[in-house]
Order: C-alpha cells, then structure tokens, then sequence
C-alpha cells in the first residue's frame, strides 16, 4: 500500500507538471501571435503575417503533438520553444532575413531534438556509439585549425558551400555522450584523454569560451560519477593554470579582461560594443522601450553575443529576469530529471546536458552584463545561428530522452504496485 501511494503522488506531480506547461504553451503562443502580428502590422509585410502563424504553431508543434509520439516533460519544451520563438522575434525587427534563417533552423533543431530522444530511448549499443564518436569529435575539431576562419581572435569556423558552422557546437553531443559512458563504468583514462585532446584542439582554435565550458562540464560530471578529492583539486587547480596561461599567450584573452575591468578606457574601439549593450539595458528600464523601438543596430553583434541585451532594451529588465528565471526551470528540470534517471549512464548524460546549457548561459549573460569578462560564446535558443541552435535543441532531446525513460519506469512501478 504504501508502494503504491507513493507512485500514485509520483503520477498525480507528472500530471500536474503537464497540465501546467500545456497552460504555459497556450500563453506562449497568444504572446507570439500578437507580437509578429504587431511586427507585420508596422510594416505590412506578408512574411511577418506568416511568422504570426508559422512561429506559434511550430511551438504547438513542439510542445503538443510530438509528445504523443512518446512521454516528454511538457514544461520543458514550453520554456524552450518560448526562447526559440523569443530569438526569431528579436532577430525579425533588426534582420528580417536573419529571421527566416533562424525559423528554419528552428524547425531542424525540432527534429535534431526528436532523433536524440530516439537514440537515448531506443539506442542499447552505447558502446559501439561512443567508440565511433570518439574519431569522428576529434577530427571535426582538428578542421577549424587547419581550414577555419577566425573571427573575433578565435579560429573556430568552418565554411562549406557558403555555409559556415562551429565544430565544437557538434562535438558537445558526443563529448557528454563519451564522458557518461565511460564515467558510468569509470574508465577513466580512456575519458580524461579524449577531454584533454578536445581541450588542447580548442586551445589551438583559440577558442578559450568553448573550452571553459567543456573544462567546467567534465570538472563537474567527475565530482558526481566519483568525486575523489585529489583528482578534483588536480582539475581546479589545472584550469586555474590553465586561465592563466591562456591570458598571457592570446592577445584578445587580454583586451578582452581589460575592456571588462574598464570599458570605457578604449570606448571607441575595444570597449564599444560592451558600452553600447549596457547603455542599451540601461535605457530600457523596468518595462522596456518597447518592441521595434530602441537602437540595437548600435551593437556590433547584437544578433549573437548580445542578444540579451537587445531584450533587456525592448522588453525591459523586468522581462529579462523572466527570460533567465526560464533558464533557472530549464536547469532546474534537467536536474530533476538526472536524480531520478534509472542508470548511472542516463544520470550523467542528463547531468551534463543541463550543466552544458546552464554554464553557457551564465557565461554569456554574465559578459554582458559585464559580471565576467566576455567570452563569445551564444546565449542558448536565442542567439542568431545555426549550429548554436541545433546543439542546444539536441541538449534537450537528450534530456528528454532521460525523462521518458523515467516515465516509463514510473509507469512500470505502477503497474507492479497495483497490479494492473
């Protein structure tokens, strides 16, 4: 009786939370109509008139009919197709091209979401996965060194057939892939050399952003699987080294900290940007300029970077707490989906999937706001670009994945408990 009691509380909490994120979506997509409605109306454009319609129902798209297909946490997705949609909107007033862009990648990373929740539900052979991933990371990570472009002091973009995309925006799947499975099973010298190739390829982009958070995430995901003390002092006291040494070898690691520590010192070069985002979340205030007003065209890459700025402008910092309080529940589900994952694997999969898009957005927020020193990495969902995107969206799917699993233990424990 008492088993029982307990799976139906776990079943009347998995109820609530869907009820709740169906209500969520349901605001969501009002908010969006209205918003590209408003869009389309200032500029009697008909693509603005379609993304009134299109956006809100790839939301339901998103959050509605594909859980039939399987059990997904619909509060999650509610959050997440929220800050896709959020991204497209901002991207639509500036850059109506970027925009229509960004929509299309949208819809991939619906689909790059659905085929990692496939493979975390279905895939049994993890082995033989990791083992083709293993190659298969490290050399889409050694293509940058010697073919990328670099942009803004890293060399981290790949450019084929006119589309440019970042390697180590992919390789993020495979690395927490990697790094659950064998800290599952703790082998640890075979996922501390393949962290250590990733870092030392990032290193050679100069690609320090990317390599803090793949440092951080696999620091972290080892102080769960084992957290042995000397180890995990050897890995803080090594990324320390590591900043350091990473400050006096790169140029633009050094202005970077410079304009952090002071701006306004080279204002018209190295610290415009950072000035014009906080004159811009300055000038919004409480409730914002409002949408289409403001001048985000005065940061220079307003689209990637600070995107978050541009929000704060438009929609004030009242809303720009409620975008990160977002981020919060993101994080917040994912850990609760890793505490409850049926096997060490899918926990530190889970695990590092949340930490991954956690870490990256502190990160970026926190250069904007000038917290931290930049480190030009994108905020997750939101910012312009593909390969950002489609990395975050597959973050999810692996969370996910992770939480059917759960949900079909649940219903399983029911079963058991009353017999049905």
């Amino acid at each position: 009786m008492a088993a029982e009691g307990s799976v139906y509380q776990r079943k009347v909490r998995e109820k609530h939370r869907r009820q709740a994120g169906h209500w969520l979506t349901t605001l969501v997509m009002l908010f969006y109509f209205i918003a590209f409605l408003q869009l389309a109306l200032r500029d009697l454009a008909w693509q603005g008139f379609a993304l009134a319609v299109g956006v809100p129902a790839m939301i339901w798209l998103g959050v509605h009919a594909l859980p039939r297909i399987y059990h997904a946490d619909t509060l999650l997705l509610s959050l997440t197709n929220f800050l896709c949609a959020l991204g497209i909107l901002v991207l639509y007033d500036t850059s109506p091209a970027r925009a229509y862009q960004q929509t299309i990648f949208y819809g991939l990373g619906i689909i790059a979401m659905m085929a990692c929740v496939w493979a975390v539900r279905f895939l049994k052979q993890w082995r033989v996965t990791s083992m083709l991933l293993y190659p298969l990371s490290l050399a889409l990570l050694a293509l940058p060194i010697l073919f990328g472009q670099e942009i803004y002091g890293a060399k981290n973009w790949i450019s084929i057939a006119g589309y440019s995309f970042q390697p180590s925006e992919l390789v993020k799947i495979s690395l927490l892939i990697i790094l659950a499975r064998h800290m599952s099973r703790r082998h640890f010298l075979t996922w501390a050399f393949f962290a250590v190739c990733c870092l030392g390829a990032l290193m050679l982009q100069k690609d320090l952003g990317t390599a803090l958070l793949y440092y951080a995430v696999t620091l972290l995901m080892y102080i769960a699987a084992e957290g042995n003390p000397f180890v995990t002092g050897l890995g803080l006291a090594g990324g320390c080294g590591a900043a350091v040494l990473g400050y006096r070898m790169f140029a633009h690691v050094k202005r970077r900290v410079a304009i952090w520590r002071n701006p306004w010192a080279d204002y018209e070069n190295a610290g415009y940007q950072l000035v014009q985002s906080l004159m811009a979340i300055a000038s919004g205030g409480l409730f914002g300029v409002g949408l289409g007003l403001g001048s985000p065209t005065t940061i220079p890459v307003y689209h990637t970077d600070f995107i978050f700025a541009v929000i704060c402008e438009q929609f004030g910092w009242i809303f720009g707490l409620c975008v990160l309080a977002m981020y919060v529940a993101i994080v917040w589900r994912g850990a609760a989906t890793a505490m409850a994952a049926r096997s060490r694997f899918h926990g530190l999969l889970a695990l590092g999937a949340t930490l991954m898009l956690g870490l990256q957005t502190f990160v970026i927020v926190g250069g904007v706001i000038k917290l931290i020193p930049l480190t030009g990495v994108t905020m997750p969902f939101v910012s312009y670009g593909g390969s950002s995107l489609l990395s975050s969206m597959c973050l999810i799917g692996l969370i996910q994945g992770v939480s059917c699993l759960n949900d079909k233990g649940l219903e399983r424990d029911w079963e058991l408990a009353t017999g049905r």
